[in-house]
C-alpha cells in the first residue's frame, strides 16, 4: 500500500498523559488534517499489468497533487491500491476489502468490464463510490437492454470515466469501412464481456453501412495458439480482422496470422491499445486500435500531467488510461472538496454517501477535457481517436466525437 501520509500520534494532537490540552497544543491543533483512504483496484501483475500500474502511478500522481495543493482544507489523502490480476472473483474480495474501511471514501478501478461486474453490488450495498477510468460496456451502467434503447442506470454508486463501447464500437466500424475502406471482416472475440460487447458494436456498424461480416470466431484469452482460428480467416480473405479483446491474445493472434498470409490490418479497441501490443508483436504494423478520448500528448489540458508524470519518475508509463484515471480520481478529491465545503469545512460523518451524490454534479475541466458525468454515472466525453502501429509506436490517425 502507497502511504502518503503518518499516523498521527497522542503527541501530535498534543495531549498529555492525562488527556488534556495545553495552550499550545490548541493552537497546533488547527493544522491537524483527517485523512482519507481512496481505494484502487487494478490489475498490478500479470498480463494486463502494463496497463494496471499506469493506472495505480496515474491515481498516486492525483493524490499526491492534491495533497501538496492542499486541494481539500483540513484533509489529507491516501491511496491503497489492490491487485485483482484481472480476475472478477479478485475485484470482488478487493471491493470488499476496500469497502471495509471506514476512512475509505470511493475506488478507483477496474480495468476490466468483467470485474466490475463482480464489483459493482459490493460498492452499491456500501455506497461507495466505484469510478473506473477503463470500463466500456454499456451494461454497466445502462443494463441490458440498452440496445432496444431501454435504458436504466443499474447502479448509483458507478461512474466511470471512460466512454462506451456503443461508442467505441460504432466509431470503429464506421472508421473501418469509411477510412480503412474495408468492405469484409472476419470478427473474433475473446468470450469475455468486454471483448464480445465490442466486437458486437463494432460488426453491426460496420454492417450498417454496407460492410459484410465473412465469419466470426471465438477464442481463450488464455491461448497463445491460433493456428485452427488463423486457417478459418485465411479461406475468409476478408479485407479486415476485427478483434474483441486484449492486447496479450491479439499481439500473437495478429503475428500468426502475417505469419500465414493474412496480410490485411488486425483492428481492435483499447484493451489492444498498449505499447505492450507492440513490443509482443513483430508483425504490428499497419494493425490498428481505437482508444477512448484523444491521445493526451495532443491535448493542451493534459501538459501538467505529462509533465508531473515524468518528474515523478514512475518506472511504467501511464499507457492508455493514465489521463483518465488522473480525471477518474481527482473527480473523487472535487466531490469530497464540496462535501466538506457544505459541512462547515469539516468532514461529514456520512461522507462516503454524500461523495457518490456529489459525483453526479462534478464538472472541471480535466487531463482528458471537461469532467462530468450524465444521468447513467457515463463520461460525457465521447471523444475516440484510432491509432495505427507504425514502427514501434501507436500513431493518432483520427479524432471523432460520436453521439448516440
Amino acid at each position: 500500500m502507497l502511504l502518503l501520509t503518518s499516523a498521527i500520534t497522542a503527541g501530535a494532537l498534543g495531549l498529555s498523559a492525562c488527556g488534556s490540552r495545553d495552550d499550545k497544543a490548541s493552537d497546533g491543533d488547527k493544522d491537524k488534517k483527517t485523512t482519507v483512504v481512496i481505494g484502487l483496484d487494478a490489475p498490478l501483475t500479470g498480463d494486463l499489468s502494463a496497463l494496471g500500474q499506469g493506472i495505480k502511478n496515474s491515481a498516486h500522481l492525483a493524490v499526491t497533487n492534491a495533497n501538496k495543493s492542499n486541494e481539500v482544507p483540513g484533509v489529507t489523502f491516501e491511496l491503497n491500491p489492490l491487485d485483482d490480476q484481472a480476475q472478477p472473483t479478485s475485484g470482488q474480495q478487493n471491493a470488499t476489502k476496500l469497502a471495509g474501511d471506514k476512512k475509505a471514501v470511493a475506488i478507483i478501478g477496474p480495468l476490466n468490464s468483467s470485474v466490475a461486474q463482480s464489483m459493482q453490488q459490493v460498492a452499491q450495498s456500501s455506497n461507495i463510490a466505484l469510478i473506473s477510468p477503463a470500463n466500456t460496456t454499456p451494461d454497466l451502467t445502462q443494463g441490458k437492454d440498452w440496445k432496444q434503447d431501454k435504458r436504466k442506470r443499474q447502479f448509483t454508486t458507478y461512474f466511470r470515466t471512460a466512454t462506451t463501447d456503443e461508442v467505441q464500437g460504432a466509431f470503429g466500424g464506421k472508421y473501418a469501412h469509411d477510412q480503412i475502406k474495408a468492405r469484409t471482416a472476419y470478427v473474433i472475440d475473446d468470450q469475455k464481456t468486454y471483448g464480445v460487447g465490442l466486437a458486437s458494436a463494432f460488426s453491426a456498424k460496420f454492417a450498417s453501412l454496407g460492410g459484410k461480416i465473412v465469419g466470426t470466431e471465438h477464442v481463450n484469452p488464455e491461448d497463445r495458439d491460433f493456428k485452427a482460428i488463423v486457417s478459418k480467416a485465411k479461406s475468409a480473405r476478408p479485407d479486415l480482422v476485427f478483434y474483441g479483446g486484449e492486447y496479450p491474445a491479439a499481439a500473437p493472434l495478429s503475428q500468426q496470422l502475417k505469419e500465414s498470409g493474412v496480410t490485411v490490418p488486425l483492428m481492435g479497441g483499447d484493451g489492444m491499445y498498449s505499447a505492450d501490443y507492440i513490443s509482443l508483436n513483430k508483425k504490428s504494423a499497419g494493425d490498428y486500435a481505437t482508444s477512448v478520448g484523444k491521445p493526451v500528448e495532443q491535448l493542451n489540458s493534459a501538459k501538467k500531467f505529462i509533465a508531473d508524470y515524468k518528474a515523478a519518475g514512475y518506472k511504467d508509463r501511464y499507457e492508455a488510461y493514465g489521463g483518465a484515471t488522473y480525471d477518474a480520481a481527482w473527480a473523487v478529491v472535487q466531490a469530497l472538496k464540496a462535501v466538506v465545503a457544505d459541512n462547515g469545512g469539516k468532514l461529514p460523518d456520512d461522507a462516503r454517501a454524500k461523495v457518490v451524490q456529489a459525483l453526479g454534479k462534478v464538472s472541471f475541466s480535466g487531463v482528458t477535457g471537461t469532467i462530468s458525468f450524465d444521468k447513467y454515472g457515463d463520461t460525457t466525453n465521447t471523444m475516440i481517436t484510432a491509432y495505427q502501429a507504425e514502427g514501434n509506436a501507436w500513431k493518432a490517425r483520427h479524432s471523432a466525437e460520436y453521439k448516440r
